[in-house]
């Protein structure tokens, strides 16, 4: 049996949409009907992945971290569409380095980005999602949030952040009509892409499945915490991983 998901008339916001899972996820939720915004910071990575849009795409050039930047882009998007009903906090960036040679311009970027923009995105899209009494807000951390990795403070913190705030939302909103989950991904992405060969190599040996996913198999994870099926599941992390978390 193939479970199709129907997000007609849902308006969704995916971040970090112009590459990899992001930009995977926004493809699925626009072929399973939605009007879709698809936000990243890089305004020319994003006009060339999505130039052929329709009217259910809007292109969206916003840096999460910024937060008035994203306040106005909520209302931006509310006063176009007359709702947000789905937020993909997908958005990041790595800037590794080990512990003692990480710099404050690393640190502060990475968790800026990750768990700023996290917040920056909930807290502007939690109001109009309160008056709805609807909302769905599926947060993206990692692994490495769960069980650290080396040269990877800073984005250890930031994901290990997400999976709190993600608790705390769930446990905030959840009485509204809202809520809030994570997936914890295992896929082919540009960061992964710059990993060095043997480096890859022992990570990808260390998954059961022994490989890593194509980013559009983050999606049937995502929607069926962003359908109306899911709606008694709040607060939990979903990993999509090839067995990795076991």
């Amino acid at each position: 049996m193939t479970l199709n998901f129907d997000f007609k008339g849902r308006t969704v916001l995916v971040t970090g949409a112009a590459q990899g899972i992001g930009k995977a996820l926004a493809e699925y939720f626009l072929t399973s009907n939605a009007r879709v915004i698809v936000a990243d910071r890089d305004a020319a990575l994003l006009d060339r992945e999505w130039s052929d849009n329709s009217d259910d795409v809007l292109r969206l050039a916003v840096d999460v971290a910024d937060s008035d930047s994203v306040e106005q882009a909520i209302s931006d998007i509310v006063a176009t569409w007359g709702s947000i009903d789905i937020v993909v906090n997908n958005a990041g960036i790595a800037r590794d380095a080990v512990v003692w040679k990480l710099t404050d311009e690393q640190w502060d970027s990475v968790l800026a980005v990750h768990l700023g923009g996290t917040f920056n995105i909930t807290r502007a899209a939690v109001p109009h999602m309160r008056s709805a009494q609807f909302g769905r807000i599926i947060n993206v951390t990692s692994y490495t949030g769960m069980h650290g990795n080396i040269g990877q403070s800073n984005y250890a913190a930031a994901k290990g952040g997400i999976i709190a705030f993600t608790k705390s939302v769930a446990k905030e909103t959840a009485r509204f009509g809202i809520t809030c989950n994570a997936i914890s991904p295992n896929a082919a992405t540009a960061m992964v892409a710059a990993v060095p060969e043997d480096k890859l190599a022992e990570m990808t040996a260390s998954v059961p499945q022994g490989r890593f996913a194509d980013p559009s198999e983050m999606a049937a994870a995502v929607a069926f915490l962003a359908s109306d099926e899911a709606a008694y599941i709040t607060g939990v992390v979903l990993p999509v991983d090839g067995g990795v978390s076991m």
